[in-house]
């Protein structure tokens, strides 16, 4: 493909997580670049408010059932009246209305999908992912690739583009104790551990509160915040509850000021039993956070033992508390971990992601 290419975004989430981020840094870079972009997503979304205030092209639709014709047949009219040069599906209802689009409406704009997800495709999703006008495939870590590939018949389309965050984003304030020590009444002395994600089955918040006990049986003093929104909120909430970990463990639900609150972390504790990514231990690195995280899917792409962070087994509460007390106590040199951080993120910016991506799409004949 010669010149620029014209890309039609999929987006069908309601609400706004990792992969509608990942969307809007792409989109942002690639406009900055001179490409005509448009976002069809669901009427009413989070992509479509946050899109609109930024004066993004965004073109809502109506997603009342999974696999919705109306929304497939709406990607056909747009690739028509927008001469639209690639589909890029950001998300697996996405990919499914682009492929039905194909099948259904003989849409034969060319497919690429993202997938972001640590685990295998189901049997049922399979034909899905050979269909003849999907000509890219792209994971965001070798491990999602890896999870993917025996499925694929032509593996050529498959390859790893690494997430990105925007670098730029985190202010490190001169006080770093402004915001979570005051509104919760932290004393300065006293160490945050937390975590930043959503609150649902394979962030694995079991797994944090478990970890959170064994710290606090041994008599570490700390705060441990649980910042995010999920399916799974009232769940761990009663868990912690049951534990009797209340006056330790503080939920702030949804927040907005990420960029000003995480610097305030001594340690941010990931515990997830799957991830494709981890874009939020970017964040971290971006904050000169310490990590302490689980061997989940594509972290260990970030994460390189006790060097850029320390690293535990997936539901491993006695080991996870292990690496956080080496770096409070000071056996594990932190300042070691935050200079190899700072190498490690040169690899994982929006710009790079970005880059990556109009180099597949141009090779897309």
């Amino acid at each position: 493909m010669s010149k620029l290419p014209t890309i039609l975004h999929i987006s069908t989430p309601k609400s706004w997580r990792g992969g509608e981020q990942q969307l809007a840094y792409l989109y942002e870079e690639l406009k900055q670049k001179g490409l005509t972009q448009y976002i069809l997503c669901r009427k009413n979304s989070a992509m479509a408010q946050k899109g609109k205030s930024k004066g993004w092209n965004i073109i809502e639709c109506r997603k009342t059932i999974a696999v919705d014709p109306f929304f497939a047949r709406k990607v056909k009219l747009v690739c028509k009246q927008k001469k639209i040069d690639i589909v890029h599906a950001h998300d697996s209802h996405a990919h499914s209305f682009a492929v039905i689009s194909a099948s259904l409406f003989s849409n034969k704009t060319p497919i690429v999908v993202s997938r972001r997800v640590d685990f295998a495709i189901s049997k049922t999703s399979i034909k899905k992912y050979n269909h003849a006008n999907i000509k890219r495939i792209l994971c965001v870590s070798d491990a999602i690739k890896n999870l993917t590939e025996p499925d694929i018949i032509n593996k050529s389309i498959l390859k790893t583009i690494h997430s990105g965050i925007d670098l730029t984003k985190f202010k490190l304030a001169e006080n770093r104790y402004e915001k979570l020590h005051k509104e919760y009444n932290i004393p300065d002395n006293i160490p945050i551990i937390g975590n930043v994600a959503a609150i649902a089955p394979h962030k694995d918040y079991f797994t944090f509160i478990n970890t959170a006990e064994e710290l606090i049986k041994r008599n570490i003093k700390a705060k441990f915040f649980i910042i995010g929104t999920g399916p799974m909120e009232e769940e761990i909430k009663n868990y912690c509850a049951q534990k009797k970990l209340n006056k330790h463990i503080i939920f702030t639900g949804f927040r907005t000021d990420i960029h000003e609150i995480l610097p305030e972390f001594d340690i941010f504790l990931i515990t997830s039993e799957t991830e494709g990514l981890g874009t939020s231990i970017i964040d971290a690195f971006a904050c000169k956070v310490p990590v302490v995280a689980t061997r989940a899917g594509g972290i260990p792409e970030i994460i390189q033992h006790e060097k850029s962070g320390l690293l535990a087994e997936v539901k491993d509460a006695k080991e996870l508390a292990n690496q956080v007390e080496r770096i409070l106590n000071g056996s594990f040199n932190k300042s070691k971990i935050i200079a190899e951080q700072q190498e490690v993120l040169k690899k994982f910016s929006k710009s790079v992601t970005a880059e990556k991506t109009l180099r597949e799409y141009l090779s897309i004949s």
